[in-house]
Order: structure tokens, then sequence, then C-alpha cells
């Protein structure tokens, strides 16, 4: 049997994290009191844990999105973007994170009259004051920062030219993000394409609350190289025994036109179980398509989506997985490696990575 305190000893890659879900409850009464938010729905620390807990269990992605409102509310100011993006990366090193790629939405932090440069530029000033401070306590952790447009919005375009000026500064790739329904990938269509003349990274978040076809211009439209949960790629594959069941043979599953596309190309698939039961993308962890993802190969990850929302780690992440399908430190490590091989980095700096940190890490874990 694992446990969590077992599981922080694992090094874990991180692909779909939010800035803006993430922040330590404290830190959100403190910043509004600093800069004079004054919608809290609680006023102290463990209160407002629950309070966020609570509102995103509502079974919808439309209710869980707004809770942000009040994170977001709290990070107007470029001290305020430096703190929460500094500790982020201090809890994500302290739960053995070893890489990560933190997302956020520069145009939802303009009221206080910041330019979206500033607002990029702080939340990098304070990723790197995090790694290096997390380097002082002996834990190394290396943290690239996607830039997400909100599809409902129109500033898909502005927000890849913010990634590509930034791309060499800590700004690893773009992202759309929002409700998905009535909101098609394909609407921006010409940021995608922008960033692949500029030879960029993007992944695009399709297949949450909304089914194949949210993947399927996600991929063949826009071209994504990673599926921002992708959870409904099931809709396209037919068990031999109908419904998602723990355990049971995957052999004789068939795979419709999309769902073999992505497993073909190795599309990774950002998969966060908590925040996918949260949102309705699935009724359960029981029936999330986590393992019968696995078995087919696709390539599937491990993720947070918004720890704070979620109440959760890469760290509780691994046990829900291991107490639901009873997965082991060898099923962690090809997962792990999965991501590490996904990640926006440079080929020789992601193999160094999983030759030198993760499976040497994951070697010690199953001595």
């Amino acid at each position: 049997m694992m446990s969590v305190e077992q599981c922080r000893l694992a090094p874990k890659v991180l692909l779909h994290d939010h800035l803006d879900g993430g922040l330590r409850p404290a830190t959100v009464l403190e910043l509004a009191r600093e800069t004079g938010y004054d919608a809290l729905p609680a006023d102290d620390a463990d209160a407002l844990a629950e309070w966020f807990a609570t509102a995103a269990n509502s079974g919808s992605l439309e209710t869980y999105l707004e809770t942000f409102a009040h994170t977001v509310g709290v990070m107007q100011t470029a001290p305020a973007l430096r703190r929460v993006a500094a500790e982020c990366v201090a809890d994500l090193a302290a739960d053995g994170v070893v890489y990560a790629e933190v997302r956020f939405a520069p145009e939802q932090h303009l009221e206080g009259g910041l330019s979206l440069h500033e607002v990029v530029q702080a939340v990098l000033d304070g990723f790197e004051q995090g790694c290096a401070e997390a380097a002082d306590d002996d834990l190394h952790i290396r943290v690239g920062c996607l830039v997400t447009a909100m599809r409902h919005a129109a500033r898909s375009r502005e927000i890849a030219e913010l990634a590509i000026d930034f791309r060499d500064r800590g700004v690893v790739g773009f992202d759309i993000a929002g409700a998905e329904a009535g909101n098609p990938p394909s609407r921006h269509l010409d940021a995608f394409e922008y960033l692949r003349a500029e030879c960029s990274h993007f992944t695009i978040h399709a297949g949450e609350a909304f089914g194949l076809p949210s993947i399927h211009e996600a991929i063949a439209f826009c071209g994504a190289d990673r599926l921002g949960h992708g959870v409904r790629v099931m809709d396209d594959v037919d068990l031999p025994g109908g419904d998602v069941v723990p355990g049971r043979s995957v052999e004789g599953a068939t795979l419709g036109r999309v769902a073999d596309y992505v497993r073909d190309k190795r599309i990774p698939l950002e998969l966060c179980p908590s925040s996918n039961v949260q949102t309705g993308a699935v009724a359960s962890l029981a029936d999330h398509p986590f393992d019968v993802l696995a078995r087919l190969r696709f390539r599937v990850t491990v993720n947070t989506d918004n720890r704070l929302m979620s109440d959760t780690t890469m760290s509780r992440e691994f046990m829900l997985l291991h107490e639901q399908f009873g997965y082991g430190w060898a099923d962690f490590q090809r997962f792990t490696v999965n991501a590490m091989k996904s990640a926006f980095l440079p080929f020789d700096e992601r193999l160094a990575l999983i030759d030198d940190v993760i499976k040497p890490g994951f070697a010690v874990l199953m001595a």
C-alpha cells in the first residue's frame, strides 16, 4: 500500500495546472485586504478553503469556473502576481514536482492598470523567485509558463503574439480555456496558424465539458500538440462490455477515427481526475476512463488542474488513482515519463530530466 507521504517522494511532472486555481486560502485573504477586494465569501482561511471546494463540486464546468472570480480578483497588481507565482512554485516543489507547466490568462489581470507584458513579466519573476528559493531548500524544480487566451473573448491572436514575445524568457507555450459549449476552438484559427508559423507549441482545452467535436476541431483544424483534459475521447471508443468498468478487459475495444488518430499520433491527454469529477466530465472516479485509456496505450498524464478548487496535489491525485485502479510505482513512472515526453521543452532537456531525475527517483521507490 502507498501513502500520500510516499507519493510526495516520487519525482512528478505536471502539465495542466492553473495559476489562478492554486492560491493558498490565507494568501487570498491577505491579498484581498491589501488590494481592497471585498467580495470574498468567507473571512478566515479554513472557511474560505471549504467554500472553494464546496462551490467547485457543482458538477458543472460553468459553475465551477465562477469560483475564479475571487482568485483573479486579488491578482490585479504586480506584487500580487509575483507572490502567487512564487508560492505556486514553493507548493509544487514541496509536493515533489520536478517540472511543471503552469498556465494563466494575462487578459484577466488588467483591472489594476497593468499591461499584458507587465502581467506576464510579474508572473515570470515570481516563478524565478520560487525556483531560486526552492533550490535554497535543496528542492529542485523547473517551471514553464503557458499563456492562456479565453475562448469566449476575441484576444487570442494578441495573446499568441505575447507567447512568442516571451518565448525565450520563460513562456513555453499557449493555451485556450473557458467554457467549451458555444466556443469552439476553430474560432481562434488565426492564433493557431500564427503559432504554427512561428514553430511554437500549444495545447487546447477540449473534450472536458463538451464532447468529441471539440477534440476533433482541436486536432484536425487547429493542430493542437496536446489536449487539455481530452477525457471525452472515450465517446469514440467502443468497449466490448459496454460502459467503463474498472479492471474490465479492453481486449476487442474498437476505436473510431478521432480516438484512433489521437492514439496513433501520441497526442497527450492532460487528464485531471479530481477536477473531471467536479466539473461533471465524468460521474465519479470509478467512472473515469483513465485506466481504460492507459491500458489502451493512449498517452495519459496525471494533473491537478486547480489545486485550490479541488483541494488536491499531485501526490493526492497519485493516491486516488492508486486506490481506485491499484497502480504501483512502475505505473506512475510510466505516466510521469509520458508527461515529460510531452512537455514543451527541447528534446535534450526532456531526456535529461527523464534519465537523470525521474527514472532514478522512481528506482529508489521501487527498490
